[in-house]
């Protein structure tokens, strides 16, 4: 009995060892370290890892030019898909995650709110200007065609669906994630419509921290 003692506080004091040892250094005594510098950050994770999220857009932004992912993206951007007649949760969402921007700005970061309409039959460019311009003077405003907002839903593997409509009144049933895109790097977290503008602003900051 003492022995087994002595063999489980030997392997204990390994392992403590090991622990320490690993803690001010840069490796890892049990296999390779993670080289995910968000690591950290992540609250979220998605099948295929965040690199199988996002990617090139084409649309149209509220003054009715084209434009691309290297436009959009020119800072850390909270994006949202949605609909301008959408008549609860997309204001909702949208504003907390201005919300969310105003309150990194407190803190000396630089991001953007973005707003990609799923219903571009009635979401015309000075549609969505109008919308994103009420939301946060900060907020892009994007369109396009069916079959670019289709595109991008795929991109971020977002769902809409629009419902059985007689008149201009129809409904958009839609996902209502937002996601957040860095600059050059693309997609890196998503978060879900119960997260307060708070812990939005703490998460992204970190992502913000790591980014360089």
């Amino acid at each position: 009995m003492t022995r087994i003692l002595s063999v489980v506080s030997t392997v204990g004091i390994a392992i403590l060892l090991g622990l320490t040892w690993w803690a001010g250094t840069d490796s890892w005594p049990f296999g390779a370290k993670s080289d995910d510098k968000y690591a950290q950050c992540r609250t979220s994770t998605v099948v295929g890892g965040a690199g199988s999220l996002g990617g090139a857009l084409e649309l149209v932004d509220a003054s009715g030019q084209t434009v691309t992912d290297k436009d959009i993206f020119t800072e850390p951007t909270l994006l949202y898909f949605g609909y301008t007649f959408c008549p609860d949760v997309c204001p909702m969402d949208t504003v907390r995650n201005a919300e969310a921007v105003d309150l990194l700005a407190e803190q000396g970061y630089v991001a953007t709110p973005a707003f990609i309409s799923i219903d571009p039959e009635r979401d015309t460019p000075e549609v969505v200007g109008e919308f994103a311009e009420a939301v946060h003077p900060k907020m892009i405003g994007l369109t396009g065609s069916l079959e670019q907002i289709k595109a991008a839903s795929k991109t971020y593997r977002t769902y809409y669906n629009k419902q059985d409509a007689e008149d201009e009144y129809y409904l958009v049933d839609h996902s209502t994630m937002t996601y957040l895109v860095m600059p050059n790097e693309g997609y890196v977290e998503f978060f879900r419509r119960d997260v307060p503008p708070e812990s939005m602003a703490k998460t992204v900051a970190c992502f913000m921290d790591r980014a360089s």
